[in-house]
């Protein structure tokens, strides 16, 4: 799914399109896409490595992300975007400072648990959807017991989930 997001917005933007994924999974991506997909995806392990020429796709990991700060991209797949879950992680921090800019931006994770209000916060905020805090003020009360959805506001909370989310099973979903 991941691969053909990339291949579509390459193919609309001409742009260079950067997959960021666990170091145990880019060499898994780059055998697919030649495999399933017939398509050239590189490995980059810095902005220098990536050119104009190729697919134009490209795959580095989460540790190497801070390597590409303020490289002009058309587009970014976060693959196991659950990194995104900790509130004060070093990873975290960095694609919402520095990567919200980018015009085509996926996160591809498992479905984040409906109680998992960190992870939900946090794709919305980096796909620029909502804000945590816009978030939490629209749909949640905070008391003893932690965060916890505001009774009124079950169904706007799963419509407005809905409105920019979605779960795939196969790059024809997409």
């Amino acid at each position: 799914i991941q691969l053909e997001f990339a291949r579509h917005v390459r193919r609309k933007t001409q742009g260079r399109i950067l997959i960021v994924a666990p170091l145990s999974v880019a060499e898994q991506t780059i055998r697919e896409a030649k495999d399933k997909l017939q398509l050239n995806v590189g490995y980059a392990g810095d902005a220098s490595d990536i050119g104009d020429a190729g697919s134009g796709i490209w795959i580095t990991n989460y540790d190497r992300i801070s390597r590409f700060v303020g490289m002009d991209l058309a587009g970014i797949v976060l693959d196991e975007s659950s990194i995104l879950k900790s509130l004060a992680g070093k990873t975290r921090n960095l694609l919402l400072e520095k990567f919200t800019d980018i015009p085509y931006r996926l996160c591809c994770t498992a479905p984040p648990c409906p109680n998992d209000i960190a992870e939900i916060a946090n794709h919305a905020e980096f796909l620029s959807v909502m804000t945590r805090q816009e978030m939490l003020g629209a749909f949640f009360v905070h008391d003893q017991d932690g965060w916890r959805l505001r009774g009124h506001a079950r169904e706007p909370f799963f419509r407005w989930l809905a409105s920019w989310s979605i779960a795939m099973k196969n790059p024809s979903d997409l």
